[in-house]
């Protein structure tokens, strides 16, 4: 009598139904809320966390500054700069990370579900998997760059012109946890590439 897998059937549809709920939660509220909001059919995102330039940083300032383009920058170190009645370029530019983050993220999942899917026969070290852990890789890669960097860049257009300008100064930090993260996907999708190679070459011998 063989010994019974550690994996059965029930374990692989609760994940499968776990990644297909994150990934309907992340369609939801990351992607189809904010763009009605974008578009008008539901209050939008009006606030944007940003931090100050040194230079004008005063203690203890905790009102708000008003601007003549309707906005508003309250807070000291780390402040929050908000939108009176935002227009549809300033919605958009509002949302933007977070649509393309949740986009990025509903990606992944996505993959890892296809991936999820292929445990059904019992065998994960097929060539497809080896290209969506590669794509998964790559996402991660570009998210790790995207992430801090559209902020930076959607503040920088929301503030040009106005007096928050010289206020709000553009910086983008990158965090290497998200490259390393990136770059440990792309070694395990190698590795499944040459499992796959190596299974074909000895089914070949046979």
């Amino acid at each position: 009598m063989g010994a019974k897998s550690w994996w059965d059937r029930t374990d692989n549809r609760v994940l499968e139904g776990v990644l297909a709920l994150a990934a309907l939660l992340f369609g939801v509220f990351g992607v189809l809320i904010p763009v009605l909001g974008v578009v008008g059919l539901i209050d939008p995102m009006d606030t944007r966390d940003v931090e100050l330039d040194v230079t004008t940083r005063v203690p203890g300032a905790v009102k708000p500054v008003t601007a003549d383009y309707g906005m508003t920058l309250t807070g000291t170190d780390r402040a929050e700069l908000g939108f009176v009645h935002p227009d549809f370029g300033q919605r958009l530019l509002l949302a933007l990370p977070e649509i393309t983050g949740s986009l990025l993220l509903l990606f992944v999942l996505v993959l890892l579900l296809r991936m999820a899917r292929t445990l059904r026969s019992g065998d994960v070290f097929v060539p497809k998997n080896a290209r969506r852990l590669s794509a998964i890789g790559l996402t991660v890669l570009v998210q790790s760059v995207l992430s801090p960097l559209l902020p930076a860049v959607t503040t920088a257009l929301l503030v040009r012109g106005t007096d928050m300008a010289d206020r709000v100064p553009f910086a983008v930090t990158l965090s290497g946890k998200y490259v390393l993260l990136a770059l440990l996907v792309l070694a395990l999708a190698e590795v499944f590439r040459q499992g796959t190679k190596l299974r074909a070459d000895t089914e070949g011998l046979v």
